[in-house]
């Protein structure tokens, strides 16, 4: 924008249309949910670990993956609820 007033170069492209314009999802979009788009990965310290094998749920532990704790039934790997 050569003279600050929106109107940019010649031919064209005016105003609104730089990064995080109403672009919607990817690369510099609007609103987005965090850097990996959602809850999952890293879900933070509250919720639940779930046995995929008899269904019981233990309290997640902060900085324990759900992965390298058992089930206190079955001895299986539990998984994120």
């Amino acid at each position: 924008m050569p003279r600050g007033d929106g109107t940019g170069p010649p031919g064209g492209t005016g105003r609104g249309t730089g990064r995080g314009m109403g672009r919607g999802r990817g690369a510099g979009g609007g609103s987005r949910a965090g850097r990996m788009g959602g809850a999952r990965a890293g879900a933070g310290p509250a919720g639940e670990c779930l046995c995929p094998k008899c269904g019981t749920t233990t309290p997640h532990q902060a900085g324990v993956p759900c992965a390298q704790t058992t089930c206190p039934n079955c001895g299986i790997a539990m998984i994120r609820k």
